[in-house]
């Protein structure tokens, strides 16, 4: 998928509400999020609420959606850089599970 496909893309669902809870978000926020929208400099997320996404990720999806290590092995400009659809694809299973990490059906 290139970079024009992937913005245009829509973000899974459960990205969506896990972003819109760590941000603390208004109701409607995560309607304009799209796989291009960047954890800083377009979602304005700060190091709290990064801290609460990265929580948030590894209860849903368990310890393999790691955001402190991936951040970790980014530069300033990747950092800066780093969007929602990187985050879609570095770190969430391709296909998600229907149950939270730990859960039953």
């Amino acid at each position: 998928m290139d970079d024009q496909t992937l913005t245009a893309a829509r973000v899974r669902p459960e990205l969506l509400a896990l972003l819109a809870e760590a941000a603390g978000a208004p109701p409607g926020w995560a309607e304009q999020v799209t796989g291009g929208s960047r954890l800083d400099a377009d979602l304005l997320l700060d190091e709290t609420e990064l801290a609460v996404l990265a929580a948030l990720l590894r209860e849903r999806f368990g310890a393999s959606a790691d955001l402190p290590g991936l951040r970790a092995g980014l530069d300033l400009d990747a950092l800066d850089a780093l969007t929602v659809g990187d985050l879609e694809r570095e770190l969430l299973p391709r296909s998600a599970p229907n149950t939270p990490a730990g859960g039953s059906r």
